[in-house]
């Protein structure tokens, strides 16, 4: 009975395109309602733009501690992708159910609502639903300060993101920039009378594809993830408007992991000495108003394995495991971590199925999810 619904409510969400570009507030206001009819309390929190909004419901009794379980409602764009359907229309076929957002993580969202219904929760449970994860976490970056304004900390946190059901103790931070360059356009023919802002994006890349090297010789001797260091990916460069006009304008979409906080510090203390010594005295001793400016996305803390983690306990327990991993990907994990909870990732789906084509979960996915949440949301 609860797969069915969960199937039948996930096929509600997927019809619910909440790409991080667009509104959430369908979805928010149809989890509401079902987990008001559950008999929890719940709590509506809009974001500054008015079109967007975290869900925090709580059921069972009113006191501390107890268990929050955690998703994003956002997914990301299925824009120039090749789908065999429709793929905010769920599909079923060999065991799978398939659309965007089906393990990414709409899935987990499905069976902890419908699991409200069914169980008796003797201490608190918590529900938090946020919006664009997928952009910076910024919906759990606005719903941390709230919680924590109202003495609202649960003892323990489960984030549903998709990772085969294991038990996930440990991911790395993520660090997204776009990095802006002003130069000054001129006529090709002649380029040492501008400042080729394409040109020092260039440069700038190179550092930090320099940058990589030295991260790799910091990496941790123990350190469980794969790569073991920190890593740096250019997303983006762009800059320019023909082939014989000296570029005035360049952009460079960039990210790092760092395996420890001090890594991040070291790449970004690095690339503004190099920025501030060496290109902006290139630049300005042709043109006064060259810029660099770089612009902070997002800077999400990673999930830190700590000896202590209930959490992480309980979790093994009920899923019968004896070890907890490390992933390589993000969540918004640390946030609830910083907050002194005792968190793990844990979900339905494998992330090699999501942002693709055709994503899925698959049902024995979702069966294991709901076998884990009744005992866990029962003992709170």
């Amino acid at each position: 009975m609860s797969l069915r619904e969960t199937v039948e409510l996930l096929d509600q969400l997927i019809a619910m395109p909440t790409v991080s570009a667009d509104s959430n507030m369908a979805m928010i206001a149809e989890l509401a309602h079902r987990l008001e009819a559950a008999g929890a309390r719940t709590d509506v929190m809009l974001a500054p733009c008015g079109t967007k909004a975290n869900l925090w419901a709580s059921i069972g009794p009113d006191a501390p501690g107890g268990l929050l379980l955690s998703g994003h409602t956002d997914v990301v764009p299925v824009t120039d992708q090749d789908w065999s359907s429709d793929p905010f229309q769920m599909r079923e076929a060999d065991g799978r159910l398939y659309g965007r957002g089906t393990c990414d993580m709409k899935g987990f969202i499905a069976a902890a609502v419908v699991m409200a219904s069914k169980v008796q929760a003797q201490k608190p449970v918590h529900f938090a639903f946020t919006y664009d994860e997928e952009v910076g976490c910024i919906g759990a970056q606005a719903l941390i300060p709230e919680l924590q304004a109202r003495g609202l900390q649960p003892k323990m946190a489960v984030i549903g993101e998709p990772t085969g059901m294991r038990v996930i103790e440990g991911h790395k931070g993520c660090c997204e920039y776009t990095t802006h360059f002003t130069g000054l356009e001129g006529h090709g023919s002649d380029p040492g009378r501008g400042v080729n802002a394409a040109e020092y994006a260039v440069r700038y890349v190179t550092r930090l594809m320099e940058l990589r090297g030295d991260l790799m010789a910091r990496a941790p001797a123990a350190s469980r993830y794969q790569p073991p260091w920190t890593t740096i990916n250019i997303g983006r460069v762009s800059g320019g408007v023909a082939h014989n006009v000296i570029a005035g304008k360049a952009e460079v979409d960039w990210e790092m992991r760092p395996v420890v906080q001090d890594d991040a510090h070291f790449v970004r203390q690095s690339i503004e000495a190099f920025v501030e010594t060496e290109m902006l005295p290139m630049m300005r001793a042709i043109h006064a108003q060259a810029d660099i400016r770089t612009e902070t996305i997002g800077e999400i803390v990673g999930l830190e394995p700590m000896d202590v983690n209930t959490a992480r306990d309980v979790l093994m327990d009920l899923l019968g495991t004896n070890s907890a991993e490390l992933v390589p990907f993000g969540t918004e994990a640390g946030l609830f971590q910083q907050m002194g909870m005792d968190v793990v990732v844990c979900g339905p789906g494998h992330i090699a199925q999501a942002h693709k084509p055709d994503e899925f979960v698959a049902i024995d996915q979702l069966e294991t999810c709901l076998a884990m949440l009744e005992p866990l949301m029962t003992g709170a």
